[in-house]
């Protein structure tokens, strides 16, 4: 069979992938995108970010349910239907996967389901269904994502012990449920789990859960861990995991006390691992790192003049999001245009009850690196909005240069914290100040009232709070 040619072959179809093919097809390119699973979308649409979501939503419907008492508006208790939970979560996926080849269809890109595998820096053999096609490329564009990381002792080849992709398909509701891993994706699922009706025991080796987040910013979802988890254990390590029957037999360590518990199911959320096996990149001259990811430049090019790289796959920030944005910088540059991933502002929420976002430069790491700034916060406390619903417990905090006034980064924990961050974002990429941001009107009663009351705060005069007034 002759060769196919194109000027573009993007391997992987997830948000970085299936962004990159659309917006090269967008601007002419004739684009090939290769997937080796029947539906598009990747890890995110699959097995991570919309399934969490979707399950997510479903466990914060029967806590507002719950909480609904204090305002004397009684439910009874939830009757959990798991097959239909699976089902209805199931029909957002495929839902969203058909959008994105009708969209790829529309665009003339072309879709080969199947397995890709450099042959050299200008061929890419698929190994489709109906047999092996080479495509000959100009540039390819590697998107290929991560996986779930599964330490070798915990790999004990029994479905009890689950990567987050297993726990997300819900095959049942554990009584007893232990988490290794307080990362955002050990939180996530660890309050799905919990909302569901499990006994969730959190274990994290730091001494505090969402280690990127500011301890202010963690502070309410670490309150939320400990009233709805059965137990959250820091500065813990397991030590040795075996079946025992129906269960997993774990040792555990947290402050020099050994444990030896029984659950009915582990959830390994310790990390991600590139997708960089099998893909016979060394055929070219594409390099990695020390932990598999591939080496990029600014301009997303790896050491293959004719190879560029994206997402997960090229290491940093492993976000959906920051992957569409390098695909996007990586077809720019193919296109010829100057176009680089520099200065560039990449938002991270974590959709735990409550939501926790932040961009730009954090408390900690201002304090780290030694950068002068202000911090000006202003609490959920004084927002009538979050006491209209209840969620007083949220803080917007702005990271503010005192010479310049620029807005250096926004902290967010609350209800809806994912959804404001984007004004912070906005603020941060136009080079706001935090005049800028005091002098918009936001509409009142909203959440988004707060981070212009935090501005105000950085001069003394919001209006639902006491600051001391700043020094000129």
């Amino acid at each position: 069979m002759d060769p196919i040619k194109t000027e573009i072959v993007v391997v992987g179809a997830g948000p970085g992938g299936y962004a990159a093919a659309f917006y090269a097809a967008d601007l002419g390119k004739k684009v090939i995108l290769v997937e080796r699973d029947k539906r598009l979308g990747g890890v995110c649409l699959n097995q991570g970010c919309i399934p969490s979501k979707a399950l997510l939503h479903a466990a914060h419907t029967i806590t507002s349910a719950r909480e609904s008492e204090r305002r004397g508006i009684l439910f009874a208790a939830p009757s959990i239907d798991v097959a239909k939970l699976r089902t209805w979560k199931e029909s957002i996926l495929t839902r969203l996967a058909g959008g994105i080849a009708q969209l790829a269809k529309m665009r003339g890109v072309q879709v080969m389901q199947g397995r890709g595998y450099f042959e050299d820096s200008r061929t890419l053999r698929v190994e489709t269904g109906q047999g092996q096609q080479f495509v000959k490329y100009d540039h390819a564009i590697i998107a290929v994502g991560s996986k779930a990381a599964m330490p070798r002792d915990f790999d004990l080849g029994n479905p009890r012990v689950m990567t987050s992709t297993e726990a997300l398909e819900v095959e049942d509701i554990p009584d007893n449920l232990l988490v290794i891993g307080g990362g955002y994706i050990g939180m996530e699922l660890g309050t799905v789990y919990a909302t569901l009706g499990s006994k969730v025991v959190l274990l994290e080796a730091l001494d505090s859960i969402l280690a990127g987040a500011d301890p202010d910013l963690a502070r309410p979802i670490i309150a939320y861990a400990e009233k709805a988890f059965k137990e959250v254990r820091l500065k813990s390590r397991v030590g040795r995991m075996s079946t025992s029957g129906k269960q997993i037999k774990v040792q555990s360590e947290t402050d020099g006390q050994n444990k030896e518990e029984l659950y009915d199911r582990v959830l390994v959320a310790v990390g991600r691992a590139p997708n960089a096996e099998d893909l016979g990149l060394e055929n070219t001259r594409v390099s990695f790192d020390e932990k598999g990811f591939i080496h990029v430049n600014e301009k997303q090019q790896t050491t293959d003049p004719a190879i560029y790289a994206i997402g997960d796959i090229a290491g940093g920030v492993l976000l959906a999001h920051k992957a569409a944005k390098e695909g996007r910088i990586a077809v720019e540059v193919i296109v010829g245009e100057q176009s680089a991933f520099v200065d560039v502002t990449i938002p991270a929420v974590v959709f735990t009850d409550p939501e926790v976002a932040w961009c730009g430069l954090t408390e900690a790491e201002a304090k780290a690196k030694g950068i002068a700034a202000q911090v000006s916060k202003f609490p959920w406390a004084a927002s009538g909005r979050a006491l209209s619903f209840d969620r007083p417990e949220g803080l917007t905090k702005l990271i503010i240069d005192p010479d310049s006034e620029r807005i250096l980064g926004v902290g967010i924990v609350g209800q809806g914290a994912g959804e404001l961050i984007a004004e912070g974002v906005l603020a941060i990429e136009m080079g706001a100040t935090a005049k800028d941001l005091a002098l918009a009107v936001h509409p009142h009663p909203t959440l988004s009232e707060t981070l212009m009351e935090a501005a105000e705060a950085f001069y003394g005069h919001a209006t639902h709070t006491m600051v001391r007034r700043r020094l000129e």
